[in-house]
């Protein structure tokens, strides 16, 4: 058996640029497999000028061989899939004959969106951030073992006695918790079953189906959504996502084994961002931090939230490195710290008055924790497109050895621009 597979996962607090990558990786690729995560995921694509944001479908659908599968994993909003897929058919008119779907991906619900929502109000200021769209509390019924599946949707007696079960618990928080209207349970079966005959067509066993896929030495891609650092055990809680964002996601979703992973593919931000609340010690508030948002077009592309700017913070990386046995990076967006000046590399914490170099594990402490930085001098040219590694400014260039020396691991891909093509290969 040939193990021919990659794995992509974000190392920061998500928005590293997974989707350009994946979709870059996945011109060699018989398949491309989503693994968590819902439609609270943004990844971009520009090819040709052409702006396609994907909330669900993974990032290999825009290539015209490849086959998508949305594991077990993901939870999925149905009229967010759908609405997805046929923008995605106006651009692909195949693509749904390459789409699959796990028939054990738990269903957003109305309800849970109104849940997530009401949530989000009542804690005001000290709200998550979260993105509103009914991801966590649909979490929550899978973890409680009161979720509905795809597959519930093929038996209408088990569908329409799950789905009183659940929607009447959820309405009784709405109204008697959070003094909300009650959704209806009538239209939400109606809705459900909208979409029932093209599921059909879409719905498989994942891990047999993947297990095929071995078989027949397919080339396998797998897609992270968010970020290490938003992962609901790793991650700086409760500022995090519900699903977990590392490779061990990536395992139960697809009931593979991590022996079926060949290389894993770390993406990270040549600087860091950050989307909603929570800690971010290399957080920028000045002119620099300014500067980083509008040259990287720095707003969320789910919510149009701006995202919060700061400089590379090594020391989260290394914890984000161990978290998924990461093999390889992807270094993205260095073409933003063109003619910055100097340029700050987070290399350890301060805490408590002393040094630490592994962020602690809860977020209260690394709120307190102070950068301690390395500085590096810039460089005055544009890297902006560029594809050959020769011809960066040796600045540039001083600035990515002093990373992959520091981390230890090997950079192997550069990203100098949003396009498909802008991609150095090492």
């Amino acid at each position: 058996m040939n193990i021919n597979s990659k794995a992509v996962f974000g190392l920061q607090w998500g928005d590293e640029g997974k989707g350009a990558i994946v979709d870059y990786l996945a011109e060699n690729a018989d398949l491309v497999v989503r693994f968590q995560g819902g439609h609270n995921a943004g990844h971009t694509l520009i090819i040709n000028g052409e702006k396609t944001v994907l909330h669900l479908i993974p990032s290999g659908i825009l290539r015209d061989k490849t086959k998508c599968l949305i594991s077990s994993g993901v939870v999925v909003s149905l009229p967010e899939l759908f609405k997805e897929l046929n923008q995605v058919l106006e651009k692909k008119p195949n693509a749904e004959n390459r789409l699959f779907i796990s028939k054990n991906c738990p269903i957003i619900l109305s309800t849970h969106r109104a849940l997530d929502l009401a949530r989000e109000r009542r804690k005001g200021s000290k709200a998550i951030g979260t993105t509103g769209r009914g991801i966590g509390p649909c979490y929550e019924d899978k973890i409680a073992r009161r979720a509905i599946k795809i597959s519930d949707i093929f038996d209408e007696k088990i569908l329409m006695e799950k789905l009183q079960e659940v929607m009447e618990f959820h309405n009784f928080q709405l109204t008697d918790f959070y003094r909300e209207d009650a959704r209806s349970i009538e239209e939400e079966l109606e809705e459900i079953f909208g979409y029932r005959e093209r599921l059909a067509n879409l719905s498989i066993d994942t891990q047999s189906f993947l297990m095929e896929c071995v078989k027949n030495d397919d080339s396998i891609l797998f897609e992270g959504a968010q970020g290490t650092m938003l992962d609901i055990d790793l991650g700086t809680y409760p500022f995090v996502t519900s699903s977990n964002t590392t490779i061990a996601g990536l395992l139960t979703s697809t009931g593979l084994n991590s022996s079926y992973i060949k290389d894993v593919i770390g993406v990270v931000k040549a600087y860091t961002t950050r989307v909603g609340s929570g800690p971010f010690p290399t957080e920028l508030f000045d002119e620099v931090g300014k500067v980083l948002a509008t040259k990287g077009a720095e707003v969320g592309a789910t919510t149009g939230r701006p995202r919060r700017c700061g400089w590379l913070d090594l020391v989260s990386l290394k914890a984000a490195i161990v978290a998924s046995g990461i093999t390889e990076i992807c270094l993205t967006k260095i073409d933003v710290l063109d003619n910055i000046g100097s340029i700050k590399l987070c290399v350890s914490y301060e805490l408590d008055g002393k040094p630490i170099t592994f962020p602690p594990s809860h977020a209260s402490e690394l709120l307190a924790c102070k950068p301690i930085y390395e500085t590096l001098e810039g460089w005055n040219e544009s890297t902006y497109g560029q594809t050959n590694y020769n011809k960066l400014p040796d600045n540039a260039r001083a600035y990515i050895n002093y990373i992959e020396k520091f981390l230890g691991i090997p950079i192997k891909m550069i990203s100098t621009g949003p396009e498909r093509d802008a991609i150095i290969s090492i």
